[in-house]
């Protein structure tokens, strides 16, 4: 079966609970760059030690700097 990647995209990108998780990436690079942790288009993402998905917070003992490929590796697999 083919994928259906409108759906994919519209659930991943569009839906409230993507929407809430963009917005809590957006304030924890915004507190890294005002810390100096970050700089603007130096690659580095905000990972979290423990995937907020499996019950992890936003406080900074579960959060590090990582590069971006580091986190897209780890990042959680969705099945299709």
């Amino acid at each position: 079966m083919a994928r259906n990647y409108r759906e994919e995209y519209l659930r991943d990108h569009c839906s409230e609970t993507a929407k809430k998780r963009r917005a809590r990436c957006n304030k924890l690079r915004r507190e890294a760059l005002r810390k100096g942790l970050v700089a603007k288009g130096d690659g580095k993402e905000i990972d979290h030690c423990v995937p907020m998905s499996k019950g992890g917070s936003d406080s900074s003992s579960n959060t590090r700097i990582v590069s971006r490929a580091t986190n897209r590796k780890k990042q959680d697999k969705r099945s299709a």
